[in-house]
């Protein structure tokens, strides 16, 4: 008997409203897919991090064990893998499992197999291959979407970087991009000598370089989902970039906005155009399933550049799985879901991309990552826990429920808290305290933070205290981790 063909949006709802099988999100924190446990049956976080102090249901933190000290998220999550309770509850639960990741590793793919699982991603060789961004240039010059003037080339001396922009007709205002790497740590704005200095030993014998002319533009990102029948493209959300009050690095990300009027509406759609390229090509190239696109949009022109690739879910993808389209058809991590289930469906794209267009399927949020910005190094003592916050007349914030679901945020004066940061945990430059959600706008149509945003910030902030290191423990132990969780 040939297996039914899910035909519509209903359909691939009720599917996986019924789902069986086990579905694991396996990371740091469950914020990247927020949320979508209340779409499929099923599905349940392993997290590192326990954001919620036990009281999510569909969360599960092991206890810590002894372990190396992690070095990226894949780490972790090969340590989660490793773990007796996490293989107990999987084996526990039966069925054939089925584990999606944030990042992961060849090693990573041999733990699941071992547990009898199916990672739902293409393989990490490929993704990996994908995630360079030298192959994003060329991923996108052969799909038609053109990046911010380049050269591709390694860099041997100040010198040597001179005469590659001089032949390329660049120029010296440089902004110069290792392959792999947050942006936040592999991003270099090159324009003297001495910047060139500060960061030679990040960039001479690095390899292949993207060294590209330094324009003056917008962060934006947009995710999609390549499938079998065609890119599906989500809405296109702002970036919010290097805020000084949310980050300590200099083009670090820090958060987005989702709203209809972002940018002009020719924008918007040759981003999704763009988008749309991107993916078939993808798809040729053997990729499939959820990725996000940064692109750069120059302020005086308005032309759209693609910044990098991220062939996997992102910081941003609890935005785009919670928009408006989202609830009135699926949210867009679903289709990912569907395209690895092997369960046959006919989608018509382009209308179902025509209808995700519509402004009117777009509501306004922003979210903001709060990291610790002073160059201090302490024990975390007090932290806001996770929940509903409330901003009183006078700007200062009280705690008002917990909650795990960021819709129960009705009004602007109120906001939705995750903490990441835990008491106890060490408190360095760059540590992630958390990720503040809001109705509307966090910046201005300048791209500013607004005030309304700074009071926010500045009542996380407050209600978040640390200790003084025992002296013994004030060494080299302390590094700040090279890597983010989100």
């Amino acid at each position: 008997m040939p297996k039914a063909v899910l035909k519509n949006i209903s359909e691939i709802r009720r599917h996986f409203h019924r789902n069986e099988d086990p579905i694991y999100f396996i990371s740091a924190t469950n914020f990247n897919l927020l949320g979508l446990d209340e779409w499929c049956k099923n599905f349940k976080y392993i997290c590192y991090i326990d954001c919620y102090g036990g009281k999510h249901p569909n969360v599960f933190c092991p206890s810590e064990q002894p372990h190396a000290e992690f070095q990226s998220i894949e780490d972790i999550n090969n340590y989660l893998l490793q773990h007796k309770e996490v293989i107990d509850l999987v084996k526990r639960r039966g069925g054939k499992p089925k584990f999606v990741f944030l990042m992961f590793d060849e090693e990573t793919e041999r733990l699941s197999k071992e547990l009898g699982a199916d990672v739902w991603f293409p393989k990490a060789k490929l993704r990996t291959k994908m995630d360079n961004k030298i192959e994003t240039v060329r991923i996108g010059n052969k799909a038609g979407v053109p990046s911010v003037p380049n050269v591709l080339a390694e860099v041997k001396s100040y010198e040597d970087l001179q005469k590659t922009c001089e032949k390329a007709g660049i120029g010296h205002d440089l902004v110069l991009q290792s392959a792999f790497g947050d942006s936040g740590h592999t991003t270099f704005f090159i324009k003297s000598e001495a910047d060139f200095r500060r960061h030679e030993h990040e960039i001479v014998g690095e390899g292949e370089i993207k060294i590209m002319k330094r324009i003056d533009c917008r962060g934006s990102a947009i995710e999609a989902c390549a499938t079998k029948e065609g890119t599906i493209v989500g809405p296109l959300m702002t970036e919010l970039v290097g805020f000084k009050e949310l980050t300590p690095y200099r083009g670090g990300w820090c958060g987005n906005e989702i709203l209809s009027t972002a940018f002009p509406p020719k924008v918007r759609q040759k981003a999704r155009e763009l988008t749309f390229k991107f993916g078939e090509q993808l798809r040729k190239e053997g990729y499939r399933g959820y990725f996000e696109l940064d692109f750069l949009i120059d302020k005086k022109t308005g032309d759209l550049w693609l910044g990098e690739l991220n062939p996997r879910i992102t910081g941003a993808s609890s935005m785009t799985n919670h928009a408006a389209f989202a609830h009135a058809d699926a949210p867009l991590f679903l289709f990912h879901l569907l395209e690895f289930s092997k369960k046959k469906f006919n989608l018509d794209v382009n209308e179902l991309n025509a209808r995700w267009a519509d402004p009117s399927m777009i509501d306004s949020w922003s979210q903001m990552v709060i990291k610790h910005t002073d160059d201090t190094v302490d024990i975390a003592a007090e932290v806001p826990e996770t929940g509903i916050y409330k901003m009183r007349e006078d700007g200062s914030i009280d705690f008002d429920r917990f909650d795990y679901h960021r819709r129960a945020v009705e009004s602007e004066n109120e906001a939705f808290f995750l903490r990441i940061l835990q008491p106890g945990d060490y408190r360095y430059e760059g540590a992630d305290i958390g990720i503040l959600v809001t109705r509307g706008r966090s910046m201005t149509p300048g791209f500013k933070l607004n005030e309304r945003a700074k009071r926010w910030i500045h009542g996380i902030k407050q209600g978040t205290s640390g200790r003084p290191l025992p002296t013994a423990e004030a060494g080299p132990a302390l590094a700040d981790p090279a890597f983010k969780i989100m």
